[in-house]
């Protein structure tokens, strides 16, 4: 059985996209590679991968439009951007679009695999703790990331689903920034902060009509679920 780790590596700049394949290949990682972005996509529709780097600035389809179209198809497959250190907007943008980590060019290939490492084991983790929970009228299995109300199903990304896990085992009590930051996103730096800004805002918006629920911000420390009893 193959247990490697199956990346799909979608970056233009031919010295970086060959050196960067091989020595992930080299260190026991299956990497595919392709050089643009809709190449990069339908090789995604036609395999399975365990991890998705995307190229920001690239030809035909840059990093967002792919990204966008994956998340069309698949809420879960981890995407990491590649991006330069001068686009600090569009690594926001990125978290936006469901991306879930980046590495800045120019960058170390050992902070790469680690990041690629981190990715795999949160998403493998998940904090699957639970199986179903409920939260006010809503309820959320955590192993199918889908949140369900009597009027729709929402599908979550991993890290959507790992923020709600985090909120329901702290409801009713803080769940503190940092810890919350360290658990989803492995680093409290200030760009994963805006981050988690991003998604807490999405996760308002899926519970807005659960009049009973709140996601409130507690100043200086974290966040709290509220549910109030009816």
């Amino acid at each position: 059985m193959n247990n490697k780790i199956k990346i799909l590596l979608v970056e233009d700049d031919q010295n970086l996209g060959s050196i960067s394949s091989d020595y992930l290949n080299a260190k026991g990682f299956e990497c595919i590679w392709e050089t643009n972005g809709e190449a990069g996509y339908q090789r995604f529709l036609k395999d399975k991968f365990d991890v998705l780097i995307f190229d920001v600035m690239m030809p035909i389809k840059d990093g967002f439009s792919l990204a966008k179209d994956v998340r069309g198809v698949d809420k879960k497959t981890p995407i990491l951007f590649l991006t330069a250190k001068s686009m600090k907007e569009d690594t926001l943008k990125g978290f936006e679009l469901g991306a879930d980590d980046y590495v800045t060019k120019p960058f170390n290939m050992e902070e790469l695999i680690a990041r690629i490492k981190a990715i795999v084991n949160r998403t493998k983790e998940n904090i699957n703790h639970f199986d179903d929970i409920s939260i006010g009228s809503f309820l959320f299995n955590s192993k199918t990331q889908i949140l369900k109300s009597k009027d729709k199903s929402i599908k979550l990304t991993t890290k959507e689903s790992e923020l709600l896990i985090l909120l329901c085992k702290n409801k009713n009590d803080i769940l503190e920034r940092n810890f919350a930051l360290k658990a989803v996103w492995g680093d409290d730096n200030y760009f994963n902060g805006r981050s988690m800004d991003v998604y807490i805002a999405k996760l308002r918006k899926y519970l807005k009509e659960e009049t009973n629920i709140q996601i409130i911000n507690v100043h200086g420390r974290g966040f709290k679920l509220l549910e109030e009893k009816a």
